[in-house]
């Protein structure tokens, strides 16, 4: 998926309240702009990522219906 598309389904899916898609859209842009990037640079904000994703924690647990159910998978799946 293009970050453009990452985007959308964040918009279409009400997906600003749910800061895991978030991340992965972070992700995708940071790798659409690799090739622009330093080395350096790069893996500063990969390592940015990283830290903001574990900083989620198990927040999910008990909801995992709610959190991930099949509806809104941006692939349509499961």
């Amino acid at each position: 998926m293009e970050s453009k598309d990452w985007a959308n389904y964040i918009e279409s899916t009400d997906g600003l309240s749910k800061p895991w898609l978030l991340i992965q859209w972070r992700l995708q842009l940071l790798q659409d702009q690799r090739p622009h990037l330093e080395p350096e640079t790069y893996a500063t904000e990969l390592a940015d990522l990283h830290s903001a994703l574990m900083n989620l924690g198990e927040w999910w647990h008990g909801q995992e219906q709610t959190v991930f159910s099949a509806e809104e998978s941006p692939l349509g799946e499961p």
